[in-house]
């Protein structure tokens, strides 16, 4: 039970660990099979930090009584894809599964991104629960690929067109 939800910008060093470890949590939940194992034993708690204090801006986090359980990451496509805003990154804890944190990050994000037409997002190809919550949340496939020879694993790219 989620006693104290507080969604809110990530700001101090405390939330940035937090984000952290979220990031890292996530992935070694998550994505064994998903990605090559390689990858992953690579991606260390430290190496996640790093991440997470050379890239705070434009993040939101959510906590349960002070403790980050979940965040959210999100901002400008930039020149790839004019006029279009991204969430670039979505975890929460896996305890915290289907406790409604992950579609409240997800508004806060897309809160963040109301000046653009449409959002979009990448997703493994083979995360089929992230794919249908992204399709509740209204974002459909375009069909598009993308390698990622780093990870090991093929994503998806998803669109959500917003209201004008």
């Amino acid at each position: 039970m989620i006693n104290n939800l507080e969604i809110k910008k990530m700001e101090s060093d405390d939330e940035i660990r937090g984000k952290a470890y979220v990031h890292w949590k996530s992935w070694h939940d998550a994505y064994p099979g998903l990605v090559d194992q390689e990858y992953l034993d690579a991606l260390t708690l430290e190496k996640c930090e790093k991440i997470a204090y050379n890239w705070p801006d434009n993040l939101i986090v959510a906590k349960d009584n002070g403790r980050v359980i979940g965040f959210v990451g999100y901002g400008d496509r930039g020149d790839e894809a004019p006029n279009t805003g991204e969430i670039f990154a979505l975890y929460v804890l896996a305890e915290y599964y289907g406790k409604g944190v992950a579609q409240k990050l997800m508004k806060a994000g897309l809160q963040q991104l109301t000046n653009y037409p449409q959002v979009c997002l990448w997703v493994l190809k083979k995360n089929k629960r992230a794919i249908r919550f992204y399709e509740k949340c209204g974002f459909v496939s375009t069909g598009e690929e993308l390698v990622s020879s780093n990870i090991g694993a093929t994503e998806i790219r998803m669109i959500l067109k917003c209201e004008s």
